[in-house]
């Protein structure tokens, strides 16, 4: 018998309070004046943002926002998977379950759920509708925690679980970026039977052979000297999560200022404002939802899961991922893509497509370009 418990999000006052109170009373220390983001998330932007925190922002806003949504939790290998299950309108939505990353949540999807499975309630046809699944993923958020570290293979076993024994869906798609991206890949290489395509934004796979021609090489050389600056968060929180869990689990600040870089660097801004692309309020929720559910330490913990699962190589026999795949390059991606004839050795990619803008969180980025690429994948399936 299947175990479905509803749920709803209200944190308690006390909670709130006390965030505020550790916000309030952060000790300051000085960087040089003019060290912008060079040298991590910027003092001065920092000030301002944590002074918005405990003076504008409104959490019983943003609360209702996420609440206005079917949210359900089940256990699954002893789990508690938390999940959004937004029904698609007119008689045969495509039932799709999209996967964030690392640092997103849920709230990445708050403004894309409604225009996937109400498209007719925002200039679309009701003939694109999905039936849309977002979860939490294991360790973040309000889903469960793990016994250990889980990397994104394991989580695919789990949503493949949740799409068919839970919810009972015969065949489904998948969709994702960043740590989605991943977990998109495996549920359509290990699940192809139920999992029949899938869509990302993200390439994190590799091919176990080596780079060939001098494109693909140039790609790869490039990458490496990309990632150097970016390795840092990385490389910890594959290695010794729990060690950085110690200053982040008290500190507020300290989780908001790691999110933040992230968001920064990651994303396609203008100049440093990072707020030329995400709004305060947006920041704050995705990043309170760490706060508030204490899961930076286990939602790290995907990084060594990957890790002990054997890094990035998809297969070591290589073989790939033989659903119909769509791709979605956005230009400012951090992971940027290599040529197509790299990613065909990992994917069976029926759809490739060069965004004109944005960049890491696709969805919070550029909704529009994702979902209307996210439909026309949809409809070639047919």
């Amino acid at each position: 018998m299947i175990n479905l418990q509803t749920f709803h999000l209200n944190v308690p006052e006390e909670t709130l309070d006390t965030i505020h109170k550790k916000v309030s009373v952060f000790p300051w220390h000085e960087m040089p004046d003019d060290g912008g983001w060079e040298y991590g998330t910027n003092l001065d932007y920092m000030k301002e943002f944590c002074n918005y925190w405990v003076t504008e922002f409104d959490w019983r806003k943003q609360e209702k926002d996420i609440n206005k949504f079917s949210h359900f939790k089940t256990p699954i290998d002893g789990i508690d998977i938390h999940f959004i299950h937004e029904k698609g309108s007119g008689t045969n939505p495509r039932p799709l379950i999209i996967s964030h990353g690392w640092p997103g949540s849920i709230v990445e999807f708050l403004e894309f759920i409604d225009v996937l499975a109400h498209p007719e309630n925002h200039g679309g046809s009701i003939e694109d509708a999905f039936d849309v699944v977002a979860p939490s993923l294991p360790g973040f958020g309000f889903s469960g925690r793990p016994p250990r570290p889980y990397g994104p293979r394991k989580m695919a076993s789990i949503f493949n679980s949740l799409m068919t024994d839970v919810l009972g869906y015969k065949t489904y798609m998948a969709q994702g970026g960043d740590w989605g991206g991943a977990i998109s890949s495996w549920l359509g290489y290990d699940h192809s039977a139920s999992c029949t395509a899938i869509h990302i934004n993200i390439l994190t796979m590799r091919h176990k052979d080596e780079p060939q021609g001098a494109e693909e090489v140039n790609w790869a050389k490039q990458f490496k000297e990309d990632q150097i600056m970016q390795n840092g968060y990385r490389t910890q929180q594959a290695t010794k999560p729990q060690t950085l869990s110690y200053g982040m689990m008290d500190s507020p600040v300290g989780v908001a200022a790691w999110i933040l870089e992230k968001m920064h660097g990651w994303s396609d801004i203008e100049g440093d404002d990072v707020e030329s692309v995400y709004t305060k309020d947006q920041l704050l929720t995705n990043i309170m939802v760490y706060i508030v559910t204490r899961t930076f330490n286990t939602a790290s913990w995907i990084y060594y899961g990957r890790r002990e699962e054997g890094g990035r190589v998809l297969s070591p026999e290589g073989k790939r991922v033989e659903v119909p795949t769509g791709c979605a390059l956005f230009p400012a991606e951090l992971l940027a893509w290599p040529p197509r004839s790299y990613a065909e050795r990992i994917y069976n990619i029926t759809q490739w497509t060069e965004m004109p803008r944005g960049g890491h969180f696709a969805a919070m980025e550029q909704p529009d370009l994702l979902v209307a690429d996210i439909r026309k994948f949809a409809r070639s399936l047919d």
